[in-house]
């Protein structure tokens, strides 16, 4: 998360301001219809570019009940999980991330949200994996 955090210091006080409103907005929009599955994706992006990342891991474990086959969903919440230092959990939602079938390898190895997760050892079994499934795909 060390980009997210170094992001969100960048961030100007009006665009800090900007996303706060928009956080606003989309929390309004989800207590409307708790299950509106984008409204929901934004404001997990949104919480979590402000640095708020325990909320963000809230949206995302919704996100995961809501679409429990959704590749990306799964990524996300490993997002969520390595910035909340939550590293077992991380990985679990990682794997499962890859069994639903998520192959953005490339970016999965850049994400400055998986930095704290990489830095454990739980995720040399996982590049591992990763590297089985590249060469499936070759």
């Amino acid at each position: 998360m060390a980009e997210l955090n170094s992001a969100n210091n960048k961030l100007s006080s009006r665009e800090q301001r900007d996303l706060d409103i928009e956080i606003q907005f989309l929390e309004g929009v989800v207590r409307r219809d708790r299950q509106y599955v984008e409204a929901l994706q934004l404001l997990g992006d949104d919480y979590t570019r402000r640095g708020r990342f325990e909320d963000g891991l809230q949206v995302d474990r919704r996100l995961a009940r809501l679409c429990p086959e959704d590749p990306l969903v799964h990524y996300n919440l490993a997002c969520s999980f390595s910035l909340t230092e939550e590293f077992r959990k991380a990985a679990h939602a990682l794997r499962k991330a890859l069994q639903s079938g998520y192959r953005d390898f490339e970016h999965l190895r850049r994400d400055s949200d998986l930095e704290p997760l990489r830095q454990t050892d739980l995720y040399s079994a996982i590049e591992q994996e990763i590297v089985e499934l590249e060469a499936e795909t070759d």
